[in-house]
Order: C-alpha cells, then sequence, then structure tokens
C-alpha cells in the first residue's frame, strides 16, 4: 500500500543528517555519535552509537542520552517529512524505560502518528544489544513551523 502524499519523504537521511549537522553541530561535538540512518515513508530510523561519554555507573547508558535519540528520531520525522525548516521544535515527549542499554548501536524506529499543518506525533521504539530488545518506547509532538 502507498503512503499518502503528506507521509512521503522530501529529503534523504543523508541530507537530514546534513541538515542536523549544520543547525545544531553541538549535537555530535567531535563524533559521529547520534546518525540518521534511513528515512522511509511514514517514518525514519535512527541511531545512537553508544559509548563512554553516554554511560552512568553501572555502564547503564544515561536516560539522557536515550531521551536524546528519541527526540532526534522526531526531529528527523519532521525534516524529512514535512521540510527542512531546521526551527521545527519539540513540544512534547514521553518515555517509558523498559530495560538496562549498554554500549553500542542503539537503533530507534519512528513512525508518524499523525502529519498536520502545525503539528506532527510520532512514536519511537528504541532497540539495543544482539537480541534488539526494546530499551525505551517514546512519544512525541513536533511543532511545524508555518511557510514562510
Amino acid at each position: 500500500m502507498a503512503a499518502p502524499a503528506e507521509l512521503t519523504p522530501v529529503l534523504t537521511a543523508a541530507e537530514v543528517d546534513a541538515l542536523i549537522r549544520s543547525a545544531y553541530p553541538q549535537l555530535n561535538g567531535d563524533g559521529d555519535f547520534y546518525q540518521t540512518l534511513e528515512v522511509f515513508a511514514g517514518g525514519c530510523t535512527v541511531r545512537l552509537n553508544a559509548g563512554e561519554r553516554h554511560l552512568r555507573p553501572g555502564g547503564t547508558v544515561s536516560g539522557p542520552s536515550l531521551f536524546t535519540l528519541a527526540d532526534i528520531g522526531g526531529y528527523a520525522c519532521v525534516l524529512s517529512h514535512a521540510g527542512p525548516d531546521a526551527l521545527s521544535v519539540t513540544t512534547n515527549l514521553d518515555i517509558n524505560f523498559m530495560r538496562k542499554a549498554e554500549a553500542g548501536p542503539i537503533d530507534g524506529h519512528c513512525r508518524i502518528l499523525k502529519l498536520g499543518r502545525s503539528l506532527m506525533v510520532f512514536a519511537a521504539d528504541l532497540v539495543a544489544g544482539p537480541d534488539r530488545r526494546t530499551v525505551a518506547y517514546a512519544t512525541g509532538t513536533y511543532s511545524i513551523p508555518p511557510k514562510r
């Protein structure tokens, strides 16, 4: 089944990453920790390459790092589907932490639940480890600026 026209991407993963690097250079600093892996009709996949800087005591990836991954997933969805306006902002983000995430790749499988003129609602399933189990699940809303 084809995606509705409003769920057809207007940017590729590489274009989203370039826009994020330009608009938000402090996100990755001197690394390539947060990435957009894939953009598809109605969603995207983002990754956190979690290393030492993302760990809290006990070797667990910190909640703020996972929260950021979910937020970046929403940002990648809104940029890739509503257009390349870096002024889109988070208006809500709820997250449930399910289990411990260790250093390594953590993928955020994001899908758009609703895309309107001024708001986009999304869900993000964050998976990690060799069994790719859910470590956190988030839902959020992004505000889309009016077309200029």
